[in-house]
């Protein structure tokens, strides 16, 4: 069995479908607005505003005067390490340079060298104070540095207990404008939800369809876009409360509508067969024979086997003879579909006759 719906009927429903999500395209846009438009709704917070400016100032200064020299140290500390290795470097060779002079020297045994060996350890001890110097001047870089990095480390600290200090602070305005931002949101999402619900309820299936669920997807986008991330946290409470009190109402929801339906079917199923046919309407009957279930009890039943007229778990007159030619067709079929015998007429005719 297809569905009952005419092909025209079908892509109507369809562009009807496409209204309804520009609908509330539209809507979803023109709320966005609205809330970015809100006073206090995009107020940002800045640990920097809750810090003492008075003592942060000088602190921020120091810091940064103490990076600066730290920086200048570091590189001055490179170039005197260069001067340090090239000192060093001399040194030695000067020194190797003596040392075979003066091998040399006690070899020959010469006399007339004693002023060459005055000459040449006058030259060793000035490169050995080079030497000298240029470590006491990586030392000072040393120093210079320990210094500026001690410096950078204190004003840091200072800077870090400030901070501290105004986090308490930053943290409590945070929490209040959250809560704030959540409520002005609440106040405007709420009153979206319960219309969403009184017309899904009573106009869903009006002639206005199209808008009523273009309200009600953007009502749910309100509430889970637009409502639900901004939920203020509490440790998580707040938002598992909420949770938990959505799950309870839909639990409760779906557990009543379900024994609704159940009391309806067995009211349903204690009526006659004719009597049952004509209270299904003519669509929704043959949407369920589609799927292969009962019309009267929307249970399985093997459609295709043609010893099957009746509902073996209700009794329901699934199939039945043409009173015109005999044919077994579906009983909620108004035309045969050998002869197009109207079966719908004679029986309301025969109710007239009555």
């Amino acid at each position: 069995m297809k569905k009952s719906l005419r092909l025209s009927e079908t892509w109507f429903n369809r562009g009807l479908w496409l209204v309804a999500l520009v609908f509330a395209g539209f809507l979803i846009g023109l709320g966005g607005q609205i809330v970015e438009d809100l006073p206090g709704v995009d107020r940002q917070l800045e640990l920097n505003d809750y810090i003492d400016k008075a003592k942060a100032a000088p602190l921020r200064r120091q810091l940064q005067n103490a990076e600066q020299a730290a920086q200048e140290a570091r590189l001055a500390q490179d170039q005197a390490r260069l001067l340090r290795d090239a000192a060093q470097s001399d040194s030695r060779n000067a020194s190797e340079s003596f040392n075979n002079w003066i091998a040399t020297r006690q070899a020959t045994q010469q006399p007339d060298q004693n002023a060459e060996l005055l000459k040449r350890t006058q030259q060793l001890d000035a490169v050995k104070q080079r030497e000298l110097s240029a470590i006491r001047a990586l030392e000072a870089q040393d120093k210079a540095l320990l210094d500026a990095e001690q410096a950078a480390d204190k004003a840091r600290i200072g800077l870090a207990t400030l901070e501290s200090a105004a986090q308490k602070h930053y943290d409590a305005d945070a929490l209040r404008l959250e809560l704030q931002v959540f409520l002005i949101r609440l106040a405007i999402t709420l009153p979206l939800l319960v219309l969403a619900g009184w017309l899904f309820r009573n106009k869903r299936k009006t002639a206005y369809w199209p808008f009523v669920w273009g309200f009600i997807i953007f009502a749910g986008f309100a509430f889970f876009v637009e409502l639900v991330p901004y939920l203020p946290s509490y440790g998580g409470y707040v938002r598992y409360l909420v949770g938990i009190v959505l799950t309870v109402l839909i639990g409760r929801q779906a557990i009543v509508s379900l024994s609704r339906y159940l009391e309806k079917q067995r009211a349903a199923e204690q009526l006659s067969s004719s009597e049952r046919q004509q209270e299904l309407g003519y669509d929704a009957a043959l949407n369920l024979l589609g799927k292969g279930v009962c019309p009267g009890c929307e249970r399985g039943v093997d459609l295709k086997n043609p010893a099957i007229d009746f509902c073996p778990h209700c009794g329901m007159t699934l199939f039945c003879k043409c009173a015109a030619c005999q044919t077994r067709k579906s009983a909620f079929m108004r035309f045969c579909h050998a002869c197009g015998h109207n079966d719908v007429a004679d029986v309301k005719s025969d109710t007239t006759a009555h």
